[in-house]
């Protein structure tokens, strides 16, 4: 049994961990691409248990919810330290980054000294869409 930080029992079910493993072995993912995957191992496991628990896994913090994907679809993030994200426009991969603390003052700068805070998201072409559109 799971607990949250008040020691209430939390629903875990035998997709749960799975779900985190998989989004692991992904890094970031829609529940389309999470139970694309999934259906590797559990061929029966249904789209809206996939939503479900990917719901629940991001309300108790052991996923988090990343930048939505370029059709607007939820997309999760394995990694739940706050950190910023690299959206390529052409292959919609995504990176990680830690950019906020260098970022940040420019941004205030150029607005003024107002306050900002939040993560970022860059878009932009990945190295590889670079290169195959150079050529």
């Amino acid at each position: 049994m799971i607990y949250n930080s008040s020691m209430q029992a939390v629903r875990e079910t035998k997709y749960t961990q799975a779900i985190i493993d998989v989004l692991a072995e992904l890094g970031h993912g829609t529940n389309s691409d999470i139970a694309t995957k999934l259906r590797e191992s559990y061929p029966d496991v249904s789209d809206t248990t996939v939503h479900r628990a990917t719901t629940r896994l991001a309300e108790r913090g052991q996923i988090s919810v990343g930048p939505r994907d370029i059709d607007g679809s939820l997309r999760y993030d394995a990694n739940t330290e706050p950190h910023d994200h690299f959206i390529c426009t052409g292959c919609r991969g995504i990176r990680d980054i830690d950019i906020a603390k260098e970022i940040m003052p420019i941004v205030q700068e150029a607005l003024g000294g107002c306050g900002v805070d939040g993560r970022l998201e860059i878009k932009g072409l990945c190295i590889h869409c670079n290169e195959r559109r150079a050529k």
